[in-house]
């Protein structure tokens, strides 16, 4: 039956760990905001950019012990959450011309893995990933990457990061995101492996309809059709996200009346 895979979103392993952990992020971003919150922007920025390095360190780290056990390819940072090695860092510590745009884009990407890890935690890591967490460093890794990410975007709304502005960036949104579906479901292709989910899906009803898709109209013109159509869909995401990320923000700032 089509339709008949059970998708699991959550585990227990997930609700046991995430939970407290958004919770404490949330207890130390408001300790953060009572101690430096009304301090000068840049000092409110410090909080962000220690864990901006952590971020990069941990992920030149996991480059280099790819590397040295023989490296593979899904390491490769073409996976969307991948997006956060780039954005993040330049959130910290970039300031020249576009600096407004990528300090709409950054928050719009975490608000996105918030959204999939308050919903669908189990498809961005699995639980295994959580029981192995101290087992193996790619584990750690996969369960640490994107807890200080989510963190990140704590640090945005108690700390003030990211105001609300008159320009909502959508066409850089747009041209970045393009981009980097572009390059990824290249590659995906080109390497046979699954960035981003555009070499097969790993949310099963949607990988059924993929192969049943592959039988009917053949490999070249099904993958095809199914690339396309996850690349827009990736776009028309991002850019409803980022809508609904400028609302809750401007709701966040009037009640806290900044």
């Amino acid at each position: 039956m089509l339709w008949g895979v059970n998708m699991q979103l959550w585990s227990f392993e997930h609700f046991i760990t995430l939970v407290p952990s958004f919770l404490i992020m949330i207890v130390i971003g408001i300790v953060l905001k009572l101690l430096i919150g009304k301090k000068s922007f840049e000092i409110r920025m410090i909080p962000f950019k220690i864990v901006a390095v952590i971020l990069v360190v941990i992920e030149i780290l996991k480059q280099v012990i790819s590397f040295i056990r023989g490296y593979d390819l899904y390491c490769i940072p073409l996976h969307f959450c991948s997006l956060f090695i780039f954005t993040i860092p330049l959130m910290a510590f970039y300031r020249g011309k576009y600096k407004d745009a990528v300090f709409a884009i950054t928050p719009t990407l975490c608000f996105c893995l918030f959204l999939f890890l308050a919903i669908y935690p189990c498809l961005i890591y699995s639980s295994d990933n959580i029981l192995n967490f101290f087992n193996g460093f790619f584990d750690f890794h996969t369960v640490a990457f994107h807890n200080l990410v989510l963190f990140e975007f704590v640090l945005i709304f108690t700390l003030k990061l990211h105001k609300p502005m008159k320009e909502t960036y959508i066409k850089h949104l747009i041209f970045f995101i393009a981009v980097f579906v572009i390059f990824a479901s290249t590659f995906a292709q080109v390497l046979k492996t699954n960035y981003t989910n555009f070499y097969h899906c790993n949310i099963g009803p949607v990988e059924q309809f993929r192969q049943y898709l592959i039988n009917v109209l053949g490999y070249d013109i099904a993958q095809t059709l199914y690339v396309f159509v996850l690349s827009i869909l990736h776009i028309l995401f991002v850019m409803a996200i980022h809508y609904l990320y400028l609302f809750i923000q401007k709701t966040y700032y009037k009640i806290v009346r900044v």
